[in-house]
């Protein structure tokens, strides 16, 4: 599962350091935490999901 355009968008307006920034580490590190609570909560509804449960656990070794 993927976030939504605009709410991606809106993440890296609040986090970015100037104008176009989508590479810096605060960015990444905001969209990653919002990619993992999105599973999170898509995890409470969906408890046998193992294809995105292992989605998780990728995003989360890294």
């Amino acid at each position: 599962m993927s976030i939504a355009a605009e709410r991606k968008a809106e993440v890296i307006k609040t986090n970015a350091t100037k104008a176009g920034d989508t590479g810096s580490p605060e960015v990444q590190v905001a969209i990653l935490s919002e990619r993992i609570n999105n599973l999170t909560s898509h995890f409470k509804t969906h408890v046998k999901d193992n294809h995105s449960r292992r989605g998780l656990l990728k995003l989360g070794s890294t």
